[in-house]
């Protein structure tokens, strides 16, 4: 079954939009006959600069609609590994390339005064399909072995803009974390043991390189208590 047909099912309306395509992008005045628009398209590794391209031409087409209010899913990677915890105030140059556009689009979107618009800064996702133990079964001579691991639970991702849409919290940044942050060799080796796979090798002697990604702000903020506040539990 094709993901259109299980949206049809789920009683949801779908629209299949390629912003790169002329004749699909001329779908996109029915797709914004909403309140609230929700972003969540991650950049693909290689082509980075093609999302940026991609969220500038959207950009137009939103600020024409009756979209008023904009969730924008990001990502913890615009904080470098600076060895420390990180809040949403924290400045610092990216690390990935990724990690930069998302920042560039992060200001697009929050600086643009047609509309408000709230950043969510995922974690890892993990939950149901999406099993950590297979991330790095079987990898030999990896570094970091004590680095910190930042990952969040899908469900808590959707009770969390469910949250925000509800409170009407518009015009924030939030970093979006469970509570815990187990090690990486930790966390890795027991993750793939529970599936019966090839647990990870780490070089025990390698430098820690990471970043510990504080959810404070959105715990006071939205009140938020997380449903899977540490992953090492459902592994």
């Amino acid at each position: 079954m094709g993901k259109l047909d299980l949206l049809k099912i789920n009683h949801i309306n779908p629209f299949l939009i390629d912003l790169r395509n002329e004749d699909s992008v001329s779908k996109l005045s029915d797709f914004l006959k909403s309140d609230i628009l929700i972003i969540a398209i991650p950049p693909r590794v290689k082509v980075q600069n093609d999302y940026q391209n991609q969220i500038t031409k959207l950009i137009p087409f939103v600020e024409r609609s009756s979209v008023e209010k904009v969730i924008l899913i990001s990502s913890t990677s615009v904080y470098p590994n600076a060895n420390s915890e990180v809040s949403e105030e924290f400045q610092g140059i990216p690390d990935s390339a990724s990690g930069k556009v998302l920042l560039e689009v992060e200001n697009l979107l929050f600086h643009n005064h047609k509309f408000d618009t709230t950043i969510l800064r995922m974690a890892g996702l993990y939950g149901y399909d999406r099993k950590p133990g297979r991330f790095l079964a079987g990898k030999k001579g990896l570094d970091n072995h004590n680095g910190a691991v930042n990952l969040i639970h899908q469900d808590d991702c959707i009770a969390i803009i469910n949250k925000i849409i509800e409170k009407g919290i518009w015009n924030e940044v939030f970093n979006c974390c469970s509570d815990k942050h187990p090690g990486r060799k930790e966390f890795y080796t027991k993750a793939a043991l529970t599936l019966g796979l090839e647990p990870p090798e780490f070089l025990d002697n390698s430098l820690t390189s990471h970043k510990i990604i504080s959810n404070n702000k959105l715990k006071k903020i939205l009140g938020y208590q997380f449903k899977y506040p540490d992953p090492m539990e459902l592994v």
